[in-house]
């Protein structure tokens, strides 16, 4: 089968993430990866497994011709047997070309609730836009997480059409690893008797660092020994932003920021607890899977499908609780 992908970019996240998990344990089917914008992280990761890449460059949350042009040209001279779109920019523009050339249509969804001047404004236009083409464009609606079913359909999406794929992950790289967690914890002059706490996430007001600087600030107040690492991109000591927030809390000498990284199976093995501090728009949230698979506990907000991801085995708060 003939398969292409529309995707609104390839940088660090979690739909990103699952595209490549699902072309590089895919042999059997050829498959096509188009980013409205840019290559980012996993473009040259895809072209290295063996996937067609084709970025349309388009500025980020804008549509242009030339990008659209582009794009009607792939379709028209792949003649794919579906086309798969990943998020709202892409549902829309890659569903409605497609759907056009009589090429089947699937959508993903990714993300549960959009909130009114949080998340971009072209995010809620093309959700809304969506909603009004579901009955059309798409044969099917794929959308990770039961959350994301129920938002939808109260969003106007088709209900009918939509089924529930939660994500997959390679337990041959996110299992119990000793000997990673060793070599981190050394390399970062963690002793073994002493907490780490992480997160992993890239900055972006979705996952709401803010609210974990406040609750680490809370433990540094009652006298608690721990370290903690912070790992994603825009996550390092560049991000001005956030140094001032660790210097506010005065924790500058407990908290290390290490920006991205292609090993998240071993920063998962070195903590002793992951925490996913995210205020709103999670769906099935990747990193707690990732954590769980590696034997480490999760503390989370009650976002997307967490609660029921960690079940008995963590913690669940609300969305911008430090306490």
């Amino acid at each position: 089968m003939n398969v292409v992908h529309v995707i609104t970019g390839l940088d660090d996240g979690g739909a990103e993430a699952v595209l490549y998990r699902l072309v590089t344990h895919d042999r059997q089917d050829a498959h096509h990866v188009v980013s409205l914008t840019g290559e980012g992280k996993y473009g040259p990761l895809l072209r290295q497994a063996g996937a067609t890449v084709t970025a349309l460059d388009m500025p980020r949350g804008r549509v242009t011709w030339r990008g659209m042009a582009r794009l009607w040209r792939v379709l028209g001279g792949e003649q794919p047997d579906v086309v798969q779109t990943w998020m709202y920019h892409a549902d829309l523009l890659g569903g409605v070309l497609a759907r056009l050339q009589g090429i089947p249509v699937v959508w993903g969804i990714r993300s549960t609730t959009l909130v009114a001047g949080q998340s971009p404004r072209s995010t809620l236009w093309g959700a809304r836009a969506c909603a009004g083409l579901s009955r059309a464009v798409p044969r099917r609606i794929v959308a990770c997480a039961e959350a994301a079913v129920k938002v939808h359909v109260a969003l106007g999406y088709n209900g009918r059409r939509m089924v529930v794929i939660p994500n997959g992950y390679d337990l041959s790289r996110f299992a119990p690893d000793p000997d990673a967690r060793r070599r981190l914890r050394a390399e970062w002059n963690v002793p073994e008797d002493v907490p780490l706490i992480g997160m992993v996430a890239r900055y972006d007001p979705q996952k709401d660092h803010a609210n974990l600087i406040d609750a680490l600030a809370r433990l540094a107040q009652q006298r608690l020994v721990y370290r903690a690492v912070l790992v994603g991109t825009r996550v390092d000591e560049r991000n001005t932003a956030l140094m001032q927030r660790l210097d506010a809390a005065g924790l500058r000498e407990r908290v290390r920021l290490l920006g991205p990284t292609s090993d998240v199976p071993a920063v998962m093995n070195a903590l002793d607890v992951h925490v996913l501090s995210s205020a709103y728009g999670e769906a099935f949230p990747n990193v707690l899977a990732e954590a769980m698979a590696c034997g480490t506990p999760c503390v989370t907000t009650d976002v997307g499908d967490a609660a029921q991801i960690v079940g008995e085995t963590g913690w669940v708060a609300p969305p911008k609780d430090g306490a």
